[in-house]
């Protein structure tokens, strides 16, 4: 097995750039496949706002942007481009760097499911709020889908939250070790 720390710099940001992508690519697999466990009421983690709060909590407010907005565009490109998924997941992401959790929240996991709870209920309503836009069903459909799906949609994507945040973080706090030490 490589070991990262022996790895140059270059390499090493090469090993990282792999990471991502893969970690990308399980996220959006994870989006159409139904494993046990994983739904309730028929309705799923959002895995790529689960991606993106993880990627833009230690971020600038413009890596989270783009990372939502990159993520939202391939989803969109997956399933049809109304309502885009592009524009929430672009507002996850600023926001989420946005709240400076390093200064107002703790580093573990029940931040992380609060975030990723929270940003859930946002990304759902902009998505019902696209929906009304378009006038395809009347408002009080809408609603009444939109009060269905919200809760356990962020319930289940807070709990899952974990399974890739923490392979992610400490990733990338072993690469920044790395790099603090060269």
């Amino acid at each position: 097995m490589i070991n990262v720390s022996d790895l140059s710099p270059r390499l090493r940001s090469v090993a990282n750039w792999g990471v991502i992508i893969l970690s990308i690519l399980i996220c959006l697999l994870m989006l159409p496949t139904r494993l046990p466990g994983t739904e309730l009421f028929g309705i799923r983690p959002n895995w790529l706002l689960i991606w993106v709060v993880a990627w833009s909590v230690k971020r600038t407010v413009f890596q989270g942007a783009i990372a939502g907005l990159a993520l939202g565009l391939i989803w969109d490109g997956m399933t049809a481009s109304y309502p885009s998924h592009a524009l929430s997941l672009t507002l996850v992401g600023i926001l989420t760097a946005r709240l400076q959790k390093q200064r107002y929240i703790q580093e573990d996991f029940i931040s992380i499911a609060l975030i990723v709870f929270g940003m859930t209920i946002l990304a759902q309503t902009i998505t019902a709020l696209q929906y009304s836009f378009h006038g395809v069903r009347t408002l009080e459909e809408i609603w009444a889908n939109h009060q269905q799906i919200i809760f356990p949609s962020a319930l289940l994507s807070s709990l899952w939250a974990p399974v890739i945040y923490y392979p992610l973080n400490r990733w990338w706090q072993y690469l920044h070790r790395l790099e603090q030490s060269s």
